[in-house]
């Protein structure tokens, strides 16, 4: 499904218009990062799980 430093789109978009998310933590909190602005934002498992929508690129296609 998503991984560690996976980048996924969300169902919305943040408010600085970006909607690509880096996966920083992955534990009963995730922990993600604007892709557009660099803003960190944290969310439980349950809402991140509500929120996401698809995995845009897989973080061993990034270190290829």
């Amino acid at each position: 499904m998503y991984e560690l430093h996976d980048i996924v789109e969300m169902k919305k978009p943040h408010a600085c218009g970006a909607n690509e998310w880096e996966i920083k933590r992955i534990g009963a909190d995730m922990k993600i990062t604007c892709q557009g602005c660099g803003r960190l934002v944290m969310l439980t498992r349950h809402d991140f799980d509500k929120r996401f929508k698809k995995v845009l690129r897989k973080a061993n296609d990034i270190e290829e």
